[in-house]
Formats: C-alpha cells, structure tokens, sequence
C-alpha cells in the first residue's frame, strides 16, 4: 500500500471516529437505548468494510486477519444489539 492510499484510510478513520463520538455525545441519557438499537444497522455497514478487508485483493494477510476479526466483532455486535432491543421490547407488551 502506498503513502497516498495509508493517509486517505486515515482520513476516513479519523472522520468516522469523530462524526460518531459527535453522533453518540449529543443523546440524552432517555433515548439511549431505543436509539442505539436502531444504530445497528450501522454496524452492518463495519460488516460489509470487514468483507472488503478480508477480499483477494493484494492486500497483506495481516489485514486480511484484521478484517476478520472486525468482521466477528461486528457481527456479535449487530446481533447482540437485536437481542437486547428484542428484550426491550417485550418489557412494553402486556402479558
């Protein structure tokens, strides 16, 4: 990977770090969790940059055990996140 292609993932990492601390900081404490549910689909968006990682590309193996590791970490968080809204929500269904 050349010095071009290592500053524009920086640059992407660093936007992406800031926009969701941003994102994340400004919700009140009420709407947390319904709101972070919903921010699942998000993660599938780090699902499809861990498969993109993990390709035949060229690139090292190093990132390739990267990518999968993102990949899992992901994956256990998407489904970890409906689990818990699945759980939030039949606290609100009459029995």
């Amino acid at each position: 990977m050349n010095l071009e292609g290592l500053i524009l993932l920086l640059y992407v990492l660093v936007l992406a770090s800031y926009l969701g601390f941003e994102l994340i900081a400004k919700v009140p404490p009420t709407l947390h969790t319904p709101l972070m549910s919903g921010s699942n689909a998000i993660s599938g968006i780090t699902i499809v940059g861990a498969i993109l990682a993990t390709n035949e590309l060229g690139y090292t193996a190093f990132s390739k055990w990267l990518g999968m590791g993102a990949l899992i970490l992901a994956t256990i968080n998407v489904a970890g996140g409906y689990a818990v809204t699945d759980r939030m929500l039949k606290m609100f269904k009459k029995k």
